[in-house]
């Protein structure tokens, strides 16, 4: 196991997540002869999409689908490469001069960097609805790591909400393994169907669509679909029940667990702090990263890759992360053998096919991301949809003002979990969009990190005659 002090004081290049990107770009660079470190602060790689891969205890293959287990290939060639992997690795800073801050096993370090690709995925979109912060309610995806790395199914009256295909897929991965679903509320607005059909013939050709059916035949056959335009978690120690209203008028399930899914956006808050240019996606709904071709960005050295450069899926993330190995490489090693880049874009192009029809027919109603009165906006700091629109009200121009009136993004989440949500409400209020009103202002560290890991970075005796009297 790596150890902070095994870590040497600069590399090449620097690969900053485990997922599909991370892992196909670390492994191409190693064997190009580039001395290449992935960092991950997981136990071991995967990302989410193939979580836990080399140490899932669910064996039988057919539970979670022969698509996560092309992981295994990847997380082989990463290893074989020579890269150097460190799991159990928050990586807590990154500047514009390529300077990694890095903690593992409660040592931190700063490691210098030739060139950083940024592969820190997709997280998924807050679902902000009235009871979301009770016990018992939680994110499709944190049910779907559970089985992955656990092997653990939901017990008791389980109900999926919301829309997407993560909401399918675990559905469909719940009931292979055993599990139990007593209802899908499913949000999709109906008159997403009429953008998203300028979309189907790309869709049909693309390998999302046969998969999309068979998926949606295997979890119809087994659980009840209701349609649902609003959703609230009703309970006082925990959810008890979850109430809802469609074409069918209002009506109420009892719950022992409600899990919300309305999407993946790109985790942006690494890219952010290291000053990342960005811009609003209006198909996606979120910020996405202003990158060329090869997944540059507008920071000299620095790429992002896989999803989080725009929600494209686990197969075209991995091409993502080759793209951008491969100028790393040529920066680098100008010399180096590399594979021709056509043939990866070419499997790229494939992969994003049909991707609009998803992203357009995915898109989450206004009401789930917009909420109303006392609904938790920021769940870190308990402020409410009002206190946010009444502050936008006040004359508040954008979230990082905000923070000084409701400290809103500044909790240990760092506005994961409602940077959007503020974004859209301010958005909403002052009658402007989201690209005009932007985003929170990061500033590492990224994630939360102790003062003990801070006083352990090494000093050098520069700087310590600096501050010696």
């Amino acid at each position: 196991m790596t150890e902070a002090a095994d870590l040497a004081s600069s590399y090449e290049l620097v690969v900053i997540g485990g997922g599909p990107a991370g892992l196909a770009a670390a492994a191409l660079a190693a064997r190009a002869g580039v001395s290449t470190v992935l960092f991950d602060e997981n136990p071991g790689v995967g990302g989410q999409i193939y979580r836990a891969i080399t140490t899932t205890p669910v064996k039988d293959r057919a539970i979670l689908g022969e698509d996560y287990w092309d992981g295994a290939t990847l997380a082989d060639e990463a290893k074989a490469s020579g890269a150097l992997i460190v799991n159990g690795a928050t990586v807590w800073s990154l500047d514009r001069q390529r300077l990694v801050g890095v903690s593992l096993g409660g040592k931190a370090r700063l490691i210098e960097a030739g060139r950083v690709i940024i592969a820190t995925g997709s997280q998924e979109r807050p679902f902000p609805i009235p009871g979301w912060t009770l016990p018992g309610v939680m994110t499709a995806g944190g049910a779907q790591t559970a089985l992955k790395a656990q092997g653990l199914v939901a017990s008791g009256r389980t109900v999926l909400a919301g829309n997407g295909p993560l909401l399918w897929l675990l559905a469909a991965q719940t009931l292979r393994a055993g599990g139990k679903i007593d209802a899908i509320l499913d949000t999709t607005p109906r008159r997403n169907w009429l953008q998203a059909m300028f979309h189907l013939p790309d869709f049909a050709l693309s390998p999302y669509f046969g998969k999309g059916l068979a998926l949606l035949k295997e979890v119809r056959a087994k659980v009840a679909i209701h349609r649902a335009d609003t959703i609230e978690a009703v309970g006082t120690d925990r959810v008890r029940e979850v109430v809802f209203s469609g074409s069918g008028g209002t009506k109420r399930l009892p719950v022992d667990l409600l899990l919300l899914h309305q999407g993946v956006v790109p985790n942006v808050n690494l890219a952010n702090a290291a000053g990342v240019a960005h811009e609003w996606n209006d198909r996606q709904l979120c910020f996405v990263p202003v990158l060329d071709a090869d997944f540059g960005s507008s920071v000299p050295g620095i790429a992002v890759a896989g999803d989080g450069a725009g929600i494209a899926g686990g197969t075209a993330a991995a091409e993502r992360g080759r793209i951008a190995a491969i100028a790393a490489v040529r920066a680098l090693k100008p010399d180096s053998v590399v594979p021709d880049t056509q043939a990866i874009r070419q499997s790229l192009q494939r992969e994003e096919m049909g991707r609009s029809f998803l992203d357009w027919l995915n898109r989450p109603s206004e009401s789930f991301r917009q909420p109303v009165g006392d609904t938790i906006a920021c769940r870190c700091e308990e402020v409410t949809a009002k206190q946010v629109r009444d502050t936008a009200k006040m004359g508040c121009e954008g979230p990082n003002q905000m923070k000084a009136f409701l400290r809103c993004g500044m909790g240990p989440c760092q506005g994961r979990l409602c940077g959007l949500t503020v974004t859209e409400l301010i958005a909403a209020e002052r009658k402007s969009t989201p690209d005009e009103v932007g985003y929170y202002r990061l500033r590492p560290p990224v994630k939360p990190i102790t003062l003990a890991e801070l006083a352990s970075l090494p000093i050098s005796e520069a700087e310590r005659k600096a501050v010696e009297r």
